[in-house]
């Protein structure tokens, strides 16, 4: 008997079945971990352009500035931290580090031999 059966009719229709609900089972289940695969890139993608471009507010929550907005300012906040890097009047970071490093070689020289 050359043929794959059982013999049993009832028999060989239940295998078809199980091994029909297998597959349509595992296409289910690959394919829901494809679309979970594909939301979560585009909630981070939603998020992404959500940060790039702003939010405006709503009750209860406030707005969220983009990020050109927020870089708006940028150029006056890094003038003002490259004055503090150059020596002028006395008032820079800078000056106020000459001044330590002047007095430490100051100590060191007194207090070698």
């Amino acid at each position: 008997m050359s043929e794959s059966t059982t013999g049993v009719v009832a028999v060989d229709m239940a295998v078809i079945w199980s091994v029909a609900a297998a597959a349509i089972a595992a296409g289910l289940g690959l394919l829901w971990r494809m679309t979970r695969g594909v939301r979560r890139i585009v909630t981070r993608v939603d998020e992404f352009v959500d940060d790039w471009t702003g939010v405006p507010g709503r009750p209860g929550v406030p707005g969220r500035p983009g990020v050109m907005a927020r870089l708006d300012g940028i150029e006056e906040r890094l003038g003002s931290v490259e004055h503090e890097l150059h020596p002028n009047s006395g008032s820079s970071l800078r000056d106020a580090v000459d001044r330590v490093d002047a007095r430490t070689q100051q100590l060191t020289a007194d207090t070698d031999p």
